[in-house]
């Protein structure tokens, strides 16, 4: 597919048919993830990948609004949970060709930790659409009532999702990534969608704040 149509096409796909991936498929998305940049090339990052059916029944009670209101992508055959490795990126800036002496976060004017494994996420999601898939990026949501876990100083719910999968502590899930061909009813988008998007003379400030051409 040409990349200007990968771009058109992209959208947040939330109906999947129940149909198989060939695993070649679902190597091409995992792969292209490796390709996203990252800070001093920290590649701080890794990709829970759940294909097995019994694995994505374990994940989906973690995110029970997304199946309560969109139930049917319980029907995507892959399932990507992107995680973050913030000590990743603090060791390699302490390293002697980045000249910092410690490996302290007030150095960090943003947690390129979670950007660059957002654009790795990214990555995945155009590819799906470059092999005709459709796919949709979500929050792994902590519960109403949640309280934080003393041993990790993270939300419990998230917690016992890294439990569950044996996360190590040091790696944060970002959210979830569901993947499959589309659904063969799959709904039209939402025309208030249209209404809502921000063109370019409204985000693009040319040469100062204010100056849109």
């Amino acid at each position: 597919m040409e990349f200007a149509e990968v771009i058109r096409r992209r959208r947040m796909v939330r109906h999947f048919a129940d149909r198989p991936l060939s695993p070649d498929v679902i190597e091409r998305i995992l792969a292209s993830a490796l390709r996203a940049p990252s800070a001093g090339f920290s590649q701080g990052w890794a990709f829970l990948a759940l294909t097995d059916p019994a694995d994505r029944a374990r994940f989906w009670p973690f995110v029970p609004t997304r199946v309560a209101q969109t139930p049917t992508m319980q029907d995507a055959p892959l399932v990507v949970v992107p995680l973050a490795h913030k000590a990743a990126y603090l060791a390699r800036y302490a390293e002697a060709d980045k000249g910092w002496t410690d490996r302290s976060e007030a150095r960090w004017p943003a947690p390129y930790w979670y950007i660059d494994t957002g654009m790795a996420s990214l990555m995945m999601l155009l590819t799906a659409v470059d092999e005709g898939l459709g796919a949709c990026f979500f929050g792994i949501m902590p519960m109403a009532d949640d309280d934080f876990d003393p041993a990790t100083d993270v939300p419990a719910h998230t917690a016992a999702f890294k439990a569950e999968f044996a996360i190590p502590d040091e790696y944060s899930p970002i959210g979830g990534i569901c993947i499959g061909y589309r659904a063969d009813d799959l709904p039209p988008q939402n025309p208030a969608i249209a209404g809502r998007r921000r063109g370019a003379d409204t985000v693009i400030h040319h040469g100062q704040w204010g100056r849109q051409h």
